[in-house]
């Protein structure tokens, strides 16, 4: 048997409200999709190859950029890729107005369009894993925290997002228990209750490691 690529993934979990009632935005993927069909999750899918080339008008603050130097995707892809997949799959938009030098890659013409580069500011490193073997598709998805306060768009237009989520709402965490969501959704919200209101970037990071047969728990920190 062929064995199954694991492809560098980053996730966001945009939080509205925070400090009074918190809601997380979810979008649900469609009944064909070939990973997690009908569930729903965060906006999130694998680095492209031009992410890494792509200068951030603000990059990630410390601790998150040293705890992510464990993979083959650098800390700049991963941001970017984040913050691509919230603008492909939601229409929101994290980063800073101004304009682009040299040529735009294909996949981020239209926020160039828009007028914005992208600023990683606003994301918090929280949470990783890797999934497990025999799945359709693998990814070693790192999940970034990002309070909806930081979005240059409006949190509530979503037309500028593309068909991969449908049903895009902002769901109240207290009732996401009532939605078809993946296990390892379920945890990171689990998680994601113990950074709010604050949002700071946390003192360890869970990972949920399943790059093999063996299922191993450990914790990012900065002695990892």
């Amino acid at each position: 048997m062929t064995k199954q690529q694991i492809r560098d993934a980053a996730t966001v979990i945009l939080i509205r409200d925070a400090n009074s009632d918190p809601s997380v935005l979810m979008g649900q993927r469609g009944k064909t999709a070939a990973f997690m069909p009908n569930k729903f999750v965060f906006p999130g899918g694998a680095v492209d190859a031009d992410d890494g080339a792509i200068d951030l008008a603000v990059s990630l603050q410390q601790p998150c950029q040293s705890r992510l130097n464990t993979g083959s995707a650098t800390p700049n892809a991963l941001a970017v890729a984040a913050i691509r997949e919230l603008w492909e799959e939601a229409g929101l938009i994290l980063g800073q107005r101004r304009g682009w030098h040299g040529q735009v890659p294909k996949d981020w013409q239209r926020f160039a369009k828009a007028g914005f580069v992208p600023d990683a500011s606003a994301l918090r490193y929280v949470f990783r894993a890797i999934t497990p073997p025999n799945r359709p598709r693998r990814f070693d998805a790192r999940f970034f925290l990002a309070n909806a306060d930081h979005l240059s768009s409006d949190p509530d237009d979503f037309t500028h997002a593309t068909d991969e989520l449908s049903h895009l709402q902002w769901i109240p965490l207290q009732d996401t228990r009532s939605y078809d969501l993946p296990f390892v959704t379920e945890v990171v919200l689990s998680e994601v209750r113990n950074h709010l209101p604050d949002m700071k970037a946390p003192t360890r990071i869970p990972f949920f490691d399943n790059s093999d047969d063996e299922s191993r728990f450990s914790w990012i920190s900065d002695a990892s």
